[in-house]
């Protein structure tokens, strides 16, 4: 039930479901009952606390108004009459009170006073929250160790979501935090290159075409380069060799409870697919996050950090891709980054809702690849051995929910990663392969600028790369300047 617009009331009785108003709030006065269930709901600003009432009752009432001049005006009134007042006139004073309460109630309802009453027996209440925006969880409860450190990030977007879901231990957890502040610190300053038309840039680039699928084989001739709508000149376009900086980030929720042989097997598999020289970090989720192992290439060392966990708990998993971001991810900004996620797609834990990740996540520069894998595979794989091929007819009642298959596209597709909906397990290793592949279709750009500056390696949005080829796509990556040993070996290689 939706109820929206600049209306004088509204009322809605419902058994279940979610009522969403978005109106006005400068003169609105509401009123909130849950009849069989504790109350939950969401709101953009802060409301009364709730109130138990006899039969298992919730109440959630109160004003929300802008005192205006007119009202000002009434108080100043009401104050003066007080001082003015003696024992002998109490009944006109009373009588007066009562006259100014009526005229300031009416002068209220002029101004266009909103009353909300809504009724639900176990719904959800939205206050001019968008239904896409809501956790999977609204109980209040306390945070969890993701939530905190994606506080402490000072990423507005994640933040304001777990403050409006969480408003009494998002409160109490801000006060213990320092205020954020900026500390003046001293710079050496650059000159700028006396001969800029000399200095080289070298970026790292992923093409892609309309499902997100890298290009492969590009030659010079197909890339474009600008910067300040400038055309630049490109010496050397080369298949990079650059390393990652891979997360592989695993599900490890009640949802899989009793199957920790088979994640540990198939995340021994991803680890001993990725190449010699790239770095991996694995975290672990159920309602809460933990690092198994920092980015290393130490592969045996991966392995037996897979050793160290067991399964259970609920599934916060829109926390665990927040967390990852703002607490792995975050301190490689401008180096190539990418999260492997071994999942069955569901949440029922997080603070944040799916929606609040999608612009961290583009922020980030992180390719996502999600490989979700219903439970219920993972279960019939338990009784069948590992390696056993599944009933294909029994297969539908091994699927994934509608809302993680387009999840689970969504979050590729924002970051230029791919997809994986497995549906025997027989596709786990050719996904792997295929991530693989993906991660090292890349293309390092030597190009000649006349800005001289880089900074944390991140592109300047003054540079543009275009692919003279329909419906391929550009992601770029890091930036550096070319060292002047390499920049002599392109200069003779140049000039040949």
């Amino acid at each position: 039930m939706r109820v929206a617009g600049n209306l004088e009331s509204a009322e809605v009785e419902t058994e279940t479901g979610t009522i969403a108003a978005n109106v006005p709030l400068e003169n609105l006065k509401y009123d909130f009952v849950w009849t069989e269930s504790r109350p939950r709901f969401l709101s953009d600003v802060e409301l009364e606390e709730v109130k138990e009432k006899a039969g298992g009752k919730f109440v959630l009432n109160g004003k929300l108004q802008e005192e205006n001049d007119a009202e000002k005006e009434i108080s100043a009134e009401e104050t003066n009459d007080e001082e003015v007042t003696t024992d002998e006139n109490q009944k006109p004073k009373t009588e007066n009170k009562k006259s100014k309460k009526k005229n300031k109630e009416q002068k209220a309802n002029v101004k266009g006073q909103i009353k909300l009453n809504f009724t639900t027996a176990r719904g959800i209440v939205l206050l001019n929250v968008n239904p896409n925006e809501v956790p999977s969880n609204l109980r209040e409860r306390p945070l969890t160790e993701a939530a905190k450190a994606i506080i402490r990030s000072g990423d507005s977007l994640l933040t304001e979501a777990i403050r409006r879901a969480n408003p009494k231990y998002f409160g109490d957890y801000a006060k213990t935090l320092p205020p954020r502040k900026r500390e003046p610190s001293l710079s050496e300053r650059r000159d700028v290159n006396p001969n800029p038309q000399a200095s080289l840039k070298k970026v790292i680039v992923r093409v892609s075409d309309l499902n997100n699928r890298a290009i492969a084989n590009l030659q010079k001739k197909d890339f474009e380069v600008t910067e300040a709508s400038e055309k630049r000149e490109i010496l050397s376009v080369e298949p990079t060799t650059a390393p990652f900086n891979l997360v592989l980030l695993l599900d490890v929720s009640g949802s899989v409870d009793n199957y920790v042989d088979f994640i540990r097997k198939a995340a021994r598999n991803f680890v001993n697919t990725v190449n010699p020289n790239d770095k991996i970090a694995i975290i672990i989720f159920n309602e809460d996050v933990k690092t198994l192992s920092k980015f290393t290439t130490n592969k045996g060392r991966l392995s037996e950090s897979l050793d160290t966990f067991d399964a259970g708990g609920g599934t916060a998993f829109y926390d665990a891709i927040a967390y990852t971001l703002v607490e792995t991810l975050k301190p490689l900004k401008g180096e190539r980054t990418a999260i492997a996620i071994l999942s069955d797609g569901d949440d029922n834990r997080s603070f944040l809702p799916f929606e609040s990740l999608l612009g961290s996540i583009q922020e980030s520069g992180a390719l996502v690849y999600p490989l979700y894998v219903p439970s219920g595979l993972v279960a019939a794989s338990a009784a069948n051995n590992y390696a056993e091929t599944i009933d294909p007819l029994r297969t539908r009642f091994m699927s994934l929910t509608t809302k993680a298959e387009s999840e689970g596209g969504k979050l590729a597709q924002v970051s230029g990663g791919v997809y994986y909906p497995i549906k025997q397990l027989s596709e786990l290793q050719k996904a792997y392969d295929d991530i693989v592949l993906q991660l090292r279709t890349a293309y390092t750009i030597t190009f000649r600028s006349n800005i001289a500056e880089t900074k944390e390696n991140r592109a300047s949005p003054r540079l543009k790369i275009r692919v003279n080829r329909a419906n391929a796509f550009v992601k770029l990556g890091s930036v550096v300047e070319v060292s002047a040993k390499e920049t002599s070996g392109l200069n003779k290689e140049s000039r040949r």
